[in-house]
């Protein structure tokens, strides 16, 4: 048997799948510099990368993949348990000696003449009481540029894998990019991830949902710790105290914006500072403490281009200067740098689209999507180092302690601008009824308003009923758990406008919620939890009066009578695994709102 990992375990695994898929060649990624280059030239020379201008964007690339590949496919997501009842009705579900047997004929011969690509990757710091190790073989350079930059890579993963027999086997094939034949599954009970026939990065770097969510739920409710779709970020004081909140929103409800956050100048000039941990994924764990202590398992960043600029999100925008891959954005040919919608008002004269067509700016119409250069779901890689506000804590393994955990969602009229829930019962039961309008991340329709429990709808490895029974078990297990909020930022006015303006501005709600959480200021007991006092959230310098902030903050009785039927009917989607005191809590807030 030949080696390559010298840990014959893993070794035995790489040689049985690439008598599937048969490369011309297998290479072990070693996470050098020099291979990287390598690689990067090599793609350059194929066509799979262009070279940006390295005097503007030093280190950057572009990358475009096949138009038929751009988005996450849930459809074609599975998870694989031997019962199906494991799995859940909100997952798709296939037997897993069909689903191998299946995805082996897609896979035979699908790296003739290709290279395989031995990534040994760590999520977490390696050697962390947090950190697990996964092994992903592909055929695409592409993604094994893309996760040098999103997770931690190198011989010395090997290293802290001992004898590999805990570690998340990941395969990876390009094949055809066929979308009839294009499937994302899991195997939790094998520790196994196969994608195939598609190039687009949630699909296949297999760290990011595959791993870090889907199969790490499985392996934190098993274990005893949680694996969420939330964003970590720091708020320092003035006097220096830093307090951690994570916070939980579906894809586009602004959760770069929101981890990355510059405060408004009032507070600045205060002294306050934002610190981000982590943009996208939390693990957390009950520290020695009694407190929930969250790191980031992740090294980079995989967010949406358009909308990001030097208004709505200045720290991401400037931690894509440099050595940074994007996908699916426009190339101005003028500079030989990228451009994407809502990245500035100059639109490129010279360009060529996502798609490798010229563009023709004069045919733009921001309200068609069909005309813009850039992808609406197109992304950049960016290396977490490169973010101006990096929490210090970033590597630090035993991650950060948790003060408040925050819900959102987009909605226009039901939920205010902030609730806290009463205690960590009610708070499961908040997240449990997230709602938000569907958006280009996913792929299928625009606009529609659905369930999204804790932003983990599409990311639970197992059925959604459990997570929740999950939820409610790690409760018990806090001793001082955080507290458990939900906050919207887009309440719309009857013309349809967003009232509350977002962005930095956010900061005002966050610290009414850490003023909460350690006892400094009282709140309104409504029937769907606490809502503040208009006189504790600070609106100095907003263009906002106290009564617009007042309608902000109202409970609109009619429409939560009107979500109480579609909690219900959710509920039943769910099926019979959802508690007991889920039930109880829908029951008590139907109770109070009369």
């Amino acid at each position: 048997m030949k080696e390559i990992t010298k840990i014959p375990y893993i070794d035995e695994w790489i040689q049985e799948m690439a008598a599937m898929t048969q490369p011309d060649r297998i290479v072990l990624i070693d996470g050098t510099e020099a291979q990287a280059e390598d690689l990067r030239a090599q793609a350059v020379s194929t066509g799979e990368l262009t070279k940006l201008n390295q005097d503007l964007l030093p280190g950057c690339y572009l990358h475009r993949t096949a138009i038929n590949d751009v988005a996450r496919v849930e459809g074609r997501t599975f998870i694989c348990t031997s019962k199906k009842e494991d799995a859940g009705n909100i997952n798709n579900w296939m037997a897993p000696a069909e689903c191998y047997a299946k995805l082996s004929k897609l896979y035979t011969g699908s790296m003739k003449g290709r290279t395989m690509y031995v990534i040994p990757y760590s999520m977490g710091q390696v050697g962390s009481d947090f950190a697990k190790y996964g092994i992903e073989l592909t055929d695409s350079i592409y993604v094994v540029l893309n996760m040098l930059i999103m997770t931690r890579v190198g011989l010395h993963v090997l290293d802290a894998m001992g004898d590999g027999k805990g570690f998340i086997k990941g395969l990876h094939a390009r094949a055809d990019i066929d979308e009839e034949n294009r499937y994302i599954c899991h195997f939790p009970e094998d520790n196994t991830i196969w994608s195939v026939n598609s190039g687009y990065g949630g699909n296949v770097l297999l760290g990011k949902k595959c791993f870090a969510l889907r199969i790490a739920s499985y392996l934190g409710k098993k274990e005893g710790w949680m694996a969420e779709h939330m964003l970590i970020l720091g708020i320092e004081y003035p006097d220096g105290e830093i307090r951690y909140i994570s916070a939980a929103f579906p894809s586009a409800c602004g959760k770069t914006n929101l981890a990355m956050l510059i405060p408004p100048e009032v507070y600045k000039k205060a002294g306050y500072k934002v610190w981000c941990v982590g943009d996208d994924i939390a693990w957390l764990r009950v520290g020695k403490d009694g407190r929930l202590w969250a790191i980031n398992p992740e090294n980079g960043f995989f967010g949406v281009a358009p909308g990001t600029n030097e208004h709505s999100n200045p720290n991401a925008l400037h931690t894509t200067t440099k050595n940074t891959i994007f996908t699916n954005v426009a190339l101005d040919l003028d500079t030989n740098t990228v451009w994407w919608e809502g990245l500035n008002n100059d639109l490129p004269h010279n360009c060529i689209d996502w798609k490798g067509n010229v563009w023709d700016y004069t045919k733009f119409d921001k309200k068609d999507k069909s005309t813009c250069a850039a992808h609406p779901n197109s992304r950049f890689t960016a290396m977490a180092v490169n973010c101006p506000c990096l929490s210090s804590e970033f590597d630090n393994p035993a991650g950060v302690p948790i003060s408040a955990i925050v819900f959102g969602g987009r909605r226009a009229k039901t939920a205010p601008l902030v609730y806290q829930s009463f205690d960590w019962q009610h708070g499961t039961f908040v997240g449990s009824i997230m709602a938000s309008e569907t958006t280009a991340a996913a792929a299928g329709a625009v606009g529609v308003v659905r369930r999204d429990p804790m932003a983990m709808r599409p990311f639970v490895g197992y059925d959604m009923g459990d997570y929740w029974a999950h939820w409610l078990d790690m409760g018990k297990k806090i001793p001082n758990a955080p507290k458990i909020f939900h906050v919207n930022w887009f309440r719309t006015d009857d013309e349809g406008h967003f009232i509350w303006p977002g962005f930095g501005d956010n900061m005002r709600v966050l610290l009414w919620i850490l003023a909460r959480c350690e006892g400094k200021v009282e709140a309104k007991e409504t029937a769907i939890g606490y809502i503040p006092y208009a006189d504790d959230i600070n609106i100095e310098g907003l263009d906002i009066d106290k009564a617009v902030l007042e309608e902000l903050l109202t409970v609109d009785v009619a429409s939560w009578k009107t979500d109480i039927e579609n909690i219900k009917e959710f509920y039943a989607q769910v099926g019979e695994r959802v508690p007991a005191e889920l039930y109880t809590q829908l029951k008590a807030l139907e109770e109070r709102l009369g």
